[in-house]
């Protein structure tokens, strides 16, 4: 039996980042997961392999773009067996690199899976062999798994993101069912590596929720990159024929293909990891109720990640976590961020932070828009990438920002200065007045801050 101070079950990025925190502060920590090393979903199957393909996808296109610019390169060869092989060495990489971590931490790694048994107690099951822990405080952060739809069955042809990312092939034509950020992310690496791809999205619109000026870029490249896009369509009826997926539309015409991946969305992994044992709550939409220190109704177990609500993403799970760890250890901490990033890695990049445009006025509060498109931005022109554009929500009365987004290449690094700036109460006038180095991407954000202030240097307003 093993009596650790902190079981953390689930070493994804909140179980992970929360153990090697603990560990760091002094707590006898064990980890139980069934992979050989941390990682979770997002190492393993999810964030970095499909950002290794994207990355890859990005260097065919811009090898297609170049030809616009005067250098030619010919048409890509994509040698699929070599393309698997670097992603996986990219995990691989990676999840060495933790598990030394653990090692070096002094952390127990039980490879296997765990099973509450009550508010202190826990059972492991590693290779066969029940492992009894007793613990003072245990952390649930086991993730989510992929939405299934009954309507396309078993079919092998039929996949989820994880085994998309498996890349065994590049198949003639792929569907890929939803319009949000996995959906339009695999649709990405799989339409620059030859598929023809089709996107069905049972709403009006692709990346919901998200501002459509935002989005608007993304959507016309779109156009030009994969075969069809159905909006407002859903899958009524699939039936595998053996050489293919035959597929019928509510209000498209149906079509067979070779391949289907459904990227719906993810649920909760919160069955089975026995909290009906304890006081915690599940609710019903699959997510564990906690408090903003993130401990559940039962005082001893806490929870972080995807098992705790939207939005599911990893670097909210990594703060949760430490942020559980902090109150276990007696600090002041509490999950409160002001900017929670989003961030969609297609080509371009889509990334916001705060509160949006469409929310500020479906909520009635006041808001101002200012925009910087990259037309006007002489490092975007240097890139050959105009369509990008940068927007502040700002409050009118005071001028401090409310919200941020980017579109563009890098929106993802560009969106954590806007982050910071939401973090610490910036005013607009703060962006103004910081000086950014030219010619950059970055200058946009001083620049979008211009806008709001009525002096753009680079875009005339007539007064």
């Amino acid at each position: 039996m093993l009596r650790p101070e902190l079981l953390v079950i689930g070493a994804g990025p909140g179980g992970y980042a929360a153990a090697f925190l603990a560990a760091d502060l002094g707590l006898d920590v064990v980890v139980a997961d069934p992979e050989a090393h941390p990682g979770g979903e997002c190492l393993h199957r999810g964030c970095i392999p499909s950002k290794a393909l994207l990355h890859i996808a990005e260097i065919i296109d811009e090898s297609t773009h170049a030809a616009e610019l005067g250098v030619s390169f010919g048409a890509p060869r994509v040698d699929v067996r070599r393309v698997r092989a670097w992603k996986d060495q990219v995990v691989q990489r990676l999840t060495g690199g933790l598990g030394q971590l653990v090692e070096r931490r002094g952390i127990r790694h039980l490879r296997g899976m765990a099973r509450l048994t009550g508010p202190h107690a826990a059972e492991v099951d590693v290779e066969g062999e029940r492992v009894e822990v007793r613990f003072a405080h245990a952390i649930v952060a086991t993730g989510g798994r992929a939405v299934r739809l009954p309507v396309f069955g078993e079919s092998p042809r039929v996949l989820d993101s994880a085994a998309a990312l498996e890349l065994d092939g590049v198949p003639p034509r792929l569907l890929v069912v939803g319009g949000g950020y996995i959906g339009l992310e695999m649709a990405t690496v799989y339409a620059a590596l030859g598929s023809r791809v089709t996107i069905v999205e049972a709403t009006a619109e692709l990346l919901g929720g998200v501002d459509r000026d935002l989005v608007a870029p993304l959507a016309r490249r779109l156009e030009g990159r994969v075969e069809d896009v159905l909006l407002g369509t859903t899958v009524v009826k699939a039936r595998d024929t053996g050489d293919g997926v035959e597929v019928t539309f509510d209000g498209a015409e149906g079509a067979t293909f070779d391949r289907v991946l459904v990227a719906v969305g993810r649920r909760a992994r919160a069955d089975g990891v026995g909290l009906l044992r304890t006081r915690a709550e599940v609710g019903p939409d699959g997510f564990v109720a906690v408090d903003a220190q993130r401990r559940t109704a039962e005082p001893s177990i806490f929870a972080v990640g995807d098992v705790t609500g939207e939005p599911q993403l990893a670097h909210k799970a990594s703060h949760e976590g430490r942020v559980a760890v902090e109150a276990i250890a007696g600090r002041p901490s509490a999950f409160e961020p002001r900017a929670l990033p989003a961030v969609v890695y297609t080509n371009p990049e889509i990334a916001w932070c705060g509160l949006t445009e469409t929310e500020a006025r479906e909520r009635g509060i006041p808001c101002e828009v200012a925009k910087f498109p990259w037309s006007a931005s002489g490092r975007a022109l240097t890139l050959g990438r105009t369509d990008g554009l940068t927007k502040l929500v700002v409050d009118p009365a005071s001028g401090r920002l409310l919200g941020a987004g980017v579109t563009g290449p890098r929106a993802g690094d560009l969106i954590a200065e806007l982050c910071l700036a939401l973090e610490m109460g910036a005013r607009a006038a703060d962006l103004e007045h910081t000086i950014h180095p030219h010619p950059s991407l970055s200058e946009t954000v001083m620049e979008a801050a211009e806008v709001f202030a009525g002096t753009a240097t680079h875009i005339f307003r007539r007064r």
